[in-house]
């Protein structure tokens, strides 16, 4: 099954993360796309990023060496990162999502066999294979967190970026 999910803006902060409809976390896709929500905002508030990032992981915050390992993909200066994964992002034009911004998801044909995950697959602009992120159901509120993401492994560099382009 493919979902799409279009925001008009992205949010800057929590607050901002937790007033938009996918923020109930009753929608395992909704909480999928929020990652990315999440992730885009590394760049230029990381602190904000890890609040947004507890939020859909619920009940399991991230650890010091989660926060260091998203702090180490974005280095050197890999700001694009997590915006190559929404529509219209691409090497050529420096992954600038079209907007407003479309997050385009399938649901993974590897899925987990235990009931209660969902994992979904997700295209890069960037990537020749799509990532992943997976999320877990918490049965007694019907809400969907955050469990594990793939999402920020190595992608093409952007054309302005690239020596041999």
């Amino acid at each position: 099954m493919k979902y799409q999910i279009t925001w008009n803006k992205l949010p800057q902060n929590l607050e901002e993360l937790q007033a938009m409809p996918e923020a109930n976390l009753k929608t395992p896709e909704g909480t999928a796309a929020l990652t990315l929500a999440a992730l885009a905002v590394f760049p230029t508030n990381r602190e904000e990023c890890y609040r947004m990032l507890n939020f859909l992981r619920g009940p399991r915050p991230l650890s010091t060496m989660d926060q260091q390992f998203i702090r180490d993909r974005f280095m050197d200066g890999k700001d694009y990162l997590a915006k190559s994964y929404f529509k219209g992002a691409t090497p050529a034009n420096g992954y600038t999502p079209d907007v407003p911004y479309v997050v385009e998801l399938s649901e993974s044909v590897a899925q987990f066999a235990e009931e209660g995950y969902k994992r979904f697959d997700i295209r890069s602009g960037g990537a020749d294979s799509p990532r992943q992120v997976t999320l877990r159901l918490k049965p007694s509120t019907g809400e969907w967190f955050l469990w594990d993401q793939s999402l920020l492994v190595g992608i093409r560099v952007p054309v302005s970026q690239d020596p041999w382009a």
